[in-house]
Order: C-alpha cells, then sequence, then structure tokens
C-alpha cells in the first residue's frame, strides 16, 4: 500500500501562512535549496527545478502523486503555472474550481478521504505528497503515515496552522531528522 506523507514548511509557533495565505516571510536560503534538491527534488515546483539542477533525469525517490487544497494550488495558478508539479499526478481538492485549468491537473470535488484511499490502495507507484493545506491535512489526519515538517526559526504569531480541524489525539514516532547550516530543522515521523 502507497503511504500518504504530508511534507510541509511552518514556523516555529506551528504556521505554514500568513492569515491572508502568504508564506514568502520563510527564510529559504541556499541550504534549504540544497536540501531539498537531495532529499525531495519531486516536491520543488516545475518551472524552478532546472534552475537549481533537477532535471529530467534526476531520480524521484519518495513520490509520483501530489494531493493538495485550492489554496495551496491558486498562487502557482495565478502565477501563470496551472500545474506546477507537472513531473507529479497532481489532484487539486477544491469545491470552487469547477473545470480543471489544466488537463493533467485532477480536481477532486466530493470526497478527498475516499481519493486518497482510492490512490494509497493502487498496486503499484511511488509516495503521495500531501503539500497542504492545514484545512486538508485536518480533514485527510486519519489518512496520513508520514510527516515531514521543515521548521523555520522564526515565530509569526497568528496565520493559518499546519493542522486545522477538530480534537483528535494522533500520534506518530520520530523517526529522523537533521538541522541544517541556516537553522531550519527537518524531522521525519510516522505514524504510530
Amino acid at each position: 500500500m502507497r503511504k500518504l506523507t504530508y511534507l510541509v514548511g511552518t514556523t516555529l509557533d506551528g504556521f505554514i501562512a500568513a492569515e491572508d495565505g502568504g508564506f514568502d516571510f520563510f527564510p529559504v536560503g541556499e541550504d534549504v535549496v540544497a536540501h531539498l534538491v537531495a532529499e525531495y527534488p519531486e516536491t520543488l515546483p516545475a518551472h524552478i527545478a532546472p534552475h537549481v539542477g533537477v532535471g529530467p533525469d534526476t531520480e524521484f525517490r519518495h513520490f509520483d502523486t501530489v494531493v493538495m487544497g485550492r489554496a495551496t494550488y491558486e498562487p502557482g495558478l495565478h502565477a501563470g503555472f496551472p500545474n506546477p508539479y507537472s513531473h507529479l499526478r497532481t489532484y487539486v481538492v477544491t469545491g470552487s474550481i469547477t473545470e480543471s485549468p489544466d488537463p493533467a491537473v485532477t480536481l477532486v470535488a466530493d470526497d478527498p478521504v475516499a481519493k486518497v484511499r482510492e490512490l494509497k490502495a493502487e498496486p503499484t507507484g511511488k509516495g503521495i505528497w500531501l503539500a497542504g493545506g492545514g484545512r486538508l491535512a485536518g480533514t485527510l489526519m486519519g489518512e496520513i503515515d508520514e510527516l515531514v515538517i521543515k521548521t523555520y526559526p522564526i515565530l509569526i504569531g497568528t496565520g493559518i496552522p499546519m493542522v486545522s480541524g477538530g480534537f483528535e489525539v494522533t500520534a506518530f514516532t520520530r523517526t529522523g531528522g537533521t538541522v541544517l547550516a541556516g537553522g531550519m530543522s527537518v524531522a521525519t515521523y510516522r505514524r504510530t
């Protein structure tokens, strides 16, 4: 069975974006880019990947599919990238976008839990990356098998939380981690 991994960047106080959805305050230095290129190159948007050395022969070890909410998808769409992860099968959970801006982007209007279960049950393939956002992560909490949390050494006080939903205790076991030169830490967890 394929795994659903919530790989996300967060502040020390647990926010993945400002209240307005902005995320340009995250200090993404060369160390962060180098780490992503080395460990998770498939999480780099297709229009950025070639500029940091990720080419068509780069091995994507972790994911072949990405699932994201509308608010995570829209910044790329508004910037002119209707399929920001064209190297991955892309699913966007939305009730407000009714027609896909790109034929390779599949819209999920109804039940994201059922869609993720269907993807996880596929007999072959790599993992599924949950790219965000917090509300979708809350909806899919029961399906998340692994967390990869990039914690940036900043506080913002308020914003969009990493997980938004009802109270639900879900235990994870830490499986690894590292701290980069600029202070960002990357920690991995698997569902207990």
